[in-house]
């Protein structure tokens, strides 16, 4: 589990910059690590980085060393709760707006899904990636599709969105590494 301060030094990187004005912020970099972990691709420190800030083709030795310690930390801890049959908890935001928190989550997640699309649909039932990732793709507010804009625009079908989240999360690690 990651400290304030790690969570803190985190997005002190992330916002650094000269890519602040494109990163992520920590919610969307839990979003990068939970898909890496989830998906069929296990991202490095490097490509995480390249993802969360917008930043192509950096040297692993440019890397901020906290940002790969933590990073390396998150995955491990999402990998080790899957493996026991727990469903992950999202991030919550100390204070602000859960839905914009949660909107920056779905965003990092399906950057990275999308990143990958190829793997994610190769592995596994095309089809039944195509509807677990419905509630991601949904709250990411990254497409204009006039039915994922009705449902964040419903408080009601929003929360259900999110609230199923968890258990896609678990059904979507078991599609790409239970064995069959």
């Amino acid at each position: 589990m990651l400290s304030n301060s790690d969570i803190e030094a985190l997005e002190d990187i992330l916002f650094a910059e000269p890519w602040g004005d494109d990163a992520l912020d920590f919610f969307g970099l839990h979003g990068v690590v939970c898909a890496s972990v989830i998906g069929p691709v296990e991202l490095g420190a490097r490509e995480m980085f390249c993802l969360a800030t917008g930043v192509d083709g950096i040297a692993d030795n440019d890397i901020p060393e906290v940002f790969s310690r933590c990073v390396k930390q998150l995955a491990e801890d999402m990998a080790s709760s899957l493996d026991m049959g727990q469903a992950l908890e999202l991030p919550e935001p100390e204070d602000g707006d859960p839905m914009n928190a949660l909107e920056n989550w779905c965003a990092g997640f399906v950057d990275t899904f999308l990143e990958h699309e190829e793997a994610w649909l190769e592995n596994a039932s095309e089809e039944e990636t195509a509807d677990l990732m419905v509630p991601m793709l949904t709250l990411s507010g990254l497409f204009d599709d006039e039915d994922f804009q009705k449902v964040r625009n419903s408080d009601k079908l929003s929360r259900q969105m999110a609230d199923a989240i968890p258990d896609t999360l678990t059904d979507l690690y078991l599609l790409f590494h239970a064995p069959d």
